[in-house]
């Protein structure tokens, strides 16, 4: 056995770590260009292997918790989500935790969500000018944590706390770098600010549950699950442990959604012969109704490609990684433990071997007769793979598809400027600021023919 082959350069201690920070894709791209599907590199003092590719990514993702964690990865995410959530707990008490999440995500419940998701959508929009410019990912953003709030934290949290909220939200994501993935404890700014706003959102959380166990008002959203939710052993979960799911789940989910959605918007006002065939679908499915019911999201095929693509192409998270704590072996090689590993989606996605023309847009290499992505199981892991893909992707389309529903019901949309880079200066990569569109709302008249 052998190690991966490295990539030559770096800085003694740092390696690689300022192209890394600069552009992330560009250096594993790279890599890949040289080395083919398996190659490493140095960032400040760990060695780091990277998989590329549908057989590499299924290594990776069948590889037990015992030989690739998660946990040791992510500990950067402990001080927000709380001591014994998430990756602070075992894995099996973790699958544990996620899995008292799943009543949230039945049918009957996805159902409501898409009412909640409509009306905040209609209410955020019903405040705009009849024309104007506004910036997709702020907007994006925006009505993303709404709806999160709503959503799964409930009515109440989203009525009188949405402002406490987006900021206290905002100061818990400025806890997420480069930095707090090596030392998430150290006593800067940013990092004091995400304890306080963690504190902080565990008393509001606690207040709201306070008030319907005193008053037996139960809600249709996620809170209310982990209410009433009990581990194997009968226990219930305690305030804090609520807190901690609920940041769990908006975090793996709100600003993964919100820069989804901003792509998925970008993508096609830059290729607009793909617009008209979901303008002529939204028609023939909603007909002039504003009720939006599972059934008709799951209609939309051509908005849903859309989505497709822009994961393809700008998956909200570039890299996915684990610690080794028992020797890799992949092939030939070996990745030994103590090291990092990673894949990548942002390279995976673009392997012309799988995607044809991979630079190319084309939400249709997806549609019937082509389906690129099912030539073999893990080609598409923006959301994960295998028993680690996200359990809330669903929540998370069908988020995106309600969001676009509604805007191309009611405007016309144009991007200010043409070209737009991604801003890898953020966990979860966007595009980078301004992102302008201009917009006019549609006639009612109109819009229903």
């Amino acid at each position: 056995m052998k190690l991966a082959p490295e990539l030559p350069g770096g800085l003694p201690f740092f390696g690689h770590a300022m192209e890394f920070h600069r552009n992330p894709t560009q250096l594993l791209q790279r890599g890949r260009d040289q080395f083919g599907e398996i190659f490493a590199f140095q960032l400040a003092g760990k060695r780091v292997t990277v998989l590329t590719g549908p057989e590499g990514n299924e290594a990776f993702f069948h590889a037990t918790d015992e030989q690739l964690s998660a946990k040791e990865a992510y500990q950067f995410t402990v001080p927000i989500f709380g001591e014994g959530i998430a990756y602070d707990a075992s894995p099996e008490v973790m699958s544990e935790q996620l899995g008292l999440l799943f009543p949230a995500l039945r049918d009957q419940r996805l159902q409501a969500y898409a009412r909640f998701m409509r009306d905040e959508a209609e209410s955020y929009f019903d405040q705009w000018p009849d024309r104007g410019e506004i910036d997709m990912l702020t907007m994006t953003n925006e009505l993303t944590t709404f709806i999160a709030s709503r959503c799964l934290v409930g009515h109440e949290f989203r009525q009188n706390l949405s402002t406490d909220f987006a900021h206290l939200y905002k100061d818990l994501e400025g806890g997420l770098n480069l930095v707090a993935f090596f030392q998430p404890n150290l006593p800067l700014p940013s990092f004091k600010r995400r304890d306080r706003a963690r504190v902080r959102m565990a008393e509001l959380i606690s207040q709201i549950i306070a008030s319907r166990r005193a008053s037996g008002v139960e809600g249709e959203d996620f809170l209310q699950t982990l209410m009433t939710a009990r581990y194997k052993d009968g226990s219930a979960l305690s305030d804090d442990a609520i807190t901690g799911l609920l940041l769990t789940v908006i975090f793996a989910g709100q600003h993964t959604s919100a820069v989804l959605a901003a792509w998925t918007g970008v993508l096609l006002f830059q290729h607009r012969e793909y617009l008209q065939p979901i303008l002529d679908e939204q028609r023939k499915v909603f007909n002039g109704s504003r009720d939006m019911t599972l059934d008709a999201l799951r209609h939309l095929g051509a908005l849903e490609r859309a989505i497709k693509e822009a994961e393809r192409m700008h998956p909200p998270l570039i890299m996915l990684i684990r610690k080794i704590l028992r020797d890799f072996h992949y092939h030939d090689y070996v990745a030994p433990a103590g090291g990092l590993i990673m894949v990548s989606p942002s390279v995976s996605h673009r392997l012309p071997e799988i995607f044809r023309e991979p630079a190319k847009y084309d939400p249709d290499r997806f549609g019937p007769g082509r389906e690129e992505d099912r030539k073999h199981s893990y080609t598409l892991i923006g959301f994960g793979g295998g028993r680690h893909r996200c359990i809330g992707l669903t929540f998370a389309q069908q988020q995106v598809k309600v969001i676009w529903s509604v805007l191309l019901q009611r405007f016309e949309m144009e991007l200010v400027q043409p070209n737009h880079e991604p801003n890898y200066s953020t966990f979860v990569v966007g595009p980078r600021q301004p992102c302008l569109v201009r917009y006019r709302r549609i006639a009612k008249g109109a819009a229903a023919s």
